[in-house]
């Protein structure tokens, strides 16, 4: 089997870290790997393969004979030096909001639309899905394919690990504040999130909407062909530490039964049905987090419409949301190398 050069910008971060863990799990066929992140973690060492290996400093110059590149850190990093790599000859999968929505650019979760990954060649880049939105399609995309998805209503329960390591740190010092009767204190968040719900991810537009909200709305469109689709959601950031939640309600051109939607998400790739009401059996964050597969539960037909489902979809959004869906594109991608 042919081995590719991988390197990987943002390796000290979450994702990054998560990327090395699912490179070594799934044996990619990795012949070299370069890990770039900023000058302050120059030096340190990561291991893969048993082997350890020095962190580079990321430049315009890190890209020389590598085929695969993965981004994770932060969008002005991958717009300053993403066209490097494709300069070198790189093919890279970028998991910031830098490209998304760029029409020339695939927007892949590869269950769904896994044949966009051989457009790469229009500009060398494929992009990575905002986490909630990928993790909300895993439910929605079986159902759409068997009946059109008109609109969708959705409310996410974002955990703190998709602020990033400093917000995990920020809600286990509140607690911890919290239990030993002391005043707790924020910085991640503009509030204490701690034993509250903060309606409010990422900048507000001028439509009163963030930019999380909408990213919703156009990324589903981009990603399932759509661009009648309508979505509408409200993001809030809740105190669990990994592994995102959302509460789903769709409107689908004919009916569709509980029990088919049911049928349908069980025979979808990455999605695991969680729904027996009869047990208290339903997706929860915290025994889904570390897992690959989402999982739908709370099936139910919405007596408002005459073909409305609802359900509640839950997935870790450092594996799906981020660094697992970022190598099955890689995945995807050896079969046009």
């Amino acid at each position: 089997m042919k081995k590719y050069n991988i390197a990987i910008a943002g390796i000290t971060g979450a994702v990054g870290q998560e990327i090395i863990s699912i490179l070594q799990e799934k044996r990619f066929p990795v012949n070299d790997i370069k890990g770039l992140a900023s000058e302050r973690s120059a030096g340190k060492e990561f291991v893969f393969g048993g082997s350890a290996k020095k962190i580079e400093v990321l430049s315009d110059d890190s890209f020389k004979g590598v085929d695969i590149a993965f981004f994770s850190a932060g969008g002005a990093i991958s717009k300053k030096f993403v066209p490097s790599a494709v300069k070198a000859g790189a093919v890279v999968v970028d998991n910031t909001s830098a490209f998304r929505m760029e029409p020339d650019i695939p927007l892949v979760v590869p269950e769904i639309n896994a044949h966009e990954v051989k457009n790469y060649t229009r500009r060398g880049v494929i992009a990575n899905p905002n986490c909630t939105t990928a993790i909300a399609l895993m439910g929605i995309a079986p159902i759409h394919k068997f009946s059109r998805v008109k609109r969708i209503i959705a409310s996410s329960y974002q955990s703190v690990s998709g602020a990033g390591a400093k917000a995990i740190k920020e809600l286990e010092n509140q607690v911890f504040d919290w239990a030993n009767k002391k005043e707790p204190k924020n910085s991640v968040f503009p509030y204490q999130i701690a034993f509250n719900v903060i309606p409010h991810i990422d900048a507000f537009t001028e439509n009163g909407f963030t930019k999380e909200e909408m990213k919703l709305h156009n990324e589903s469109r981009k990603i399932l062909g759509d661009s009648k689709l309508v979505a509408v959601c409200t993001t809030v950031r809740v105190p669990v530490f990994r592994a995102h939640s959302v509460a789903v309600n769709i409107e689908t051109e004919s009916k569709v039964s509980v029990d088919r939607a049911r049928e349908l998400i069980k025979g979808f790739s990455g999605v695991q049905l969680c729904d027996d009401i009869s047990r208290n059996v339903y997706p929860m964050p915290l025994y889904w987090s570390g897992k690959d597969d989402c999982a739908v539960g709370r099936l139910r037909e919405d007596y408002t419409v005459p073909n409305g489902l609802s359900f509640f979809v839950v997935g870790d959004q450092i594996r799906k949301g981020a660094a697992l869906n970022a190598v099955q594109i890689a995945e995807e991608l050896l079969k046009y190398l």
